[in-house]
């Protein structure tokens, strides 16, 4: 595992060019999560909604009636979708027409990809063949995994379109595949062919992590949320391509889609459980020595544990040879059959209980077997939207908001390089965990709206507020309250980036001024809901 290539952040940008998913990856050298989102990196990885397809060999079954059972159970996905604009808080993007793939599923369901629906204000589905399209509602997502399930409004489009049939088994290696969907380039449905390339656990969105299928046969923007068949059978979702590469595209297999729908069938999406500390492997012979092994022991070594409590079971400098009953090697890797090898926290999703896994450790010399406690979730500093849009608030001609994954890969390269020279916590803490329990960087993410009360100040964008009268900012709610309460006669902010000037603004005349300011700019409220149920609390008290 020497290099870098833990996917540690996967970030999400919402300016997509033609309605593609970009994700961003960053390394950390010999730095590894044992978790859900421990796998080796790969970068470029591009989900698919709308661009310009490839050709791809055309493929028939070898059954007419299975493949019109198959083909009767595709449909092809409209959505208008919103996207937030993380700079402009107070707006969305423009509509965007986006086009994707789904399949009928059990319980008169439609299942497609996250990525399709993911803010979309409006969804239609058309089955292939048909003119009529039929309005459709999102009642589960999950923006990690890149899953979500459909109902319609016309339940009776399910009494001629039963749900595919999905294999409970993992295909082979060379098994021959078809992915089924509508990509651009035509409007009827699409058949290509090829085979299972390879088959690994990897990061989807930070920090979820899970099985991915590769496949050789062509998908295309368009495809996404289109079966894999195997057969006559489903083994999986087509959900993204590798961008700049031929005839590599990956596929949602069926074990993480069973994990997802018995997670969302209490009617909400918790996530998938992992362990969160830092590993290293166990391959260089000093560390071995240090460490007393013998030449027999494998496994990877804890190098950090991500936890204050006192009660955890596992420690600094343990040795993990086995997850759930599985032996890991060197390079952190379990063996599921002779011919298929995954990164052990795979064994997580498949052998937890009641919130606990069994792992196998080598403490001092002596080998034991613990319960570890496992998790939902890794707070982290910048939190990701998840379909959300952005808390902010408005005061006078500023702006107040919070920095997430979105924000944090909207900055280009320039704007990168500029806060890291102003020392910028956007940069410095990108890869931390929160202080306390509610911590958030509060930042400021527009330039001040036009007023003369900004006059003189240079821009102010992108910069941290560390204190607004003195009194250290926890989060965007804790900022509000510092404004709503304030009986100084002015509101003085200071910022964490060095060298940045401190703004002043009389605290009645900005009061004032935010109406109007809101009128001339066309914004519709002076905050997210959130902030202002905090700036509005005292006249309820």
């Amino acid at each position: 595992m020497a290099g870098c290539f833990l996917e540690l952040w996967k970030i999400q940008v919402y300016t997509p060019p033609m309605h593609h998913r970009p994700i961003s990856h960053y390394c950390f050298h010999h730095f590894l999560l044992l978790s859900l989102g421990l796998v080796l990196g790969s970068s470029g990885l591009r989900a698919v909604d709308t661009a310009t397809p490839e050709s791809g060999e055309a493929a028939v079954s070898a059954n007419p009636a299975d493949e019109k059972r198959i083909e009767n159970s595709v449909v092809k996905i409209f959505s208008t979708k919103r996207y937030p604009d993380v700079f402009r808080p107070w707006t969305k993007q423009p509509p965007q027409e986006v086009t994707g793939s789904g399949v009928v599923i059990e319980g008169r369901r439609i299942l497609t990809n996250s990525h399709v629906v993911l803010y979309a204000s409006q969804v239609q589905v058309q089955a292939s063949q048909s003119g009529d399209k039929i309005s459709a509602t999102v009642v589960a997502n999950s923006p990690e995994i890149d899953l979500a399930v459909l109902e319609l409004d016309d339940d009776s489009f399910f009494d001629t379109h039963a749900p595919l049939v999905r294999t409970s088994t993992l295909p082979e290696v060379k098994d021959t595949v078809m992915a089924y969907g509508f990509p651009t380039g035509g409007s009827s449905l699409s058949i290509t062919k090829g085979i299972v390339s390879r088959i690994e656990f990897t990061p989807y969105i930070f920090p979820v992590s899970g099985l991915r299928i590769q496949i050789d046969a062509a998908i295309n923007p368009g495809n996404s949320g289109g079966p894999a068949i195997v057969g006559d059978e489903m083994i999986g979702l087509a959900f993204s391509h590798l961008d700049k590469a031929q005839n590599i595209g990956y596929i949602i297999p069926n074990e993480e889609i069973e994990l997802f729908l018995q997670d969302i069938a209490d009617g909400k999406y918790d996530g998938k459980y992992g362990m969160f500390n830092e590993i290293q492997n166990l391959q260089n012979p000093a560390l071995r020595e240090y460490l007393k092994l013998d030449k027999g022991t494998e496994g990877v070594v804890l190098s950090k544990i991500n936890t204050h409590d006192s009660a955890y079971p596992l420690h600094q400098w343990d040795v993990l040879t086995s997850i759930g009953g599985s032996a890991i090697d060197n390079e952190g890797m379990v063996k599921l059959s002779p011919t298929l090898r995954v990164q052990l926290s795979y064994m997580i999703q498949k052998t937890v209980r009641d919130g606990t896994v069994q792992v196998s450790i080598m403490r001092n010399g002596q080998e034991q077997q613990i319960d570890v406690p496992v998790t939902l979730d890794w707070p982290m500093l910048f939190t990701d939207l998840k379909g959300n849009y952005p808390s902010y608030f408005v005061f006078g001609p500023l702006v107040l908001s919070t920095v997430t994954t979105q924000m944090f890969g909207g900055f280009d390269r320039n704007g990168q390089n500029v806060l890291t020279v102003s020392g910028s916590p956007i940069i410095g803490r990108r890869s931390e965990p929160p202080a306390f329990p509610d911590e958030q960087l509060v930042v400021v993410p527009a330039p001040f709206f036009p007023h003369k009360l900004a006059k003189g100040y240079w821009p102010h964008n992108g910069r941290v507020i560390k204190s607004i009268n003195g009194v250290t900012v926890r989060n965007l709610k804790h900022a509000v309250e510092i404004l709503r309460d304030a009986k100084d006669e002015f509101i003085v902010i200071e910022f964490t980036d060095v060298g940045i000037e401190k703004i002043v603004f009389p605290r009645q005349e900005a009061v004032a001024a935010t109406e109007s300011i809101l009128e001339d700019n066309d914004v519709r409220s002076q905050g997210s809901p959130d902030t202002l149920e905090v700036w509005h609390h005292k006249s309820r008290e």
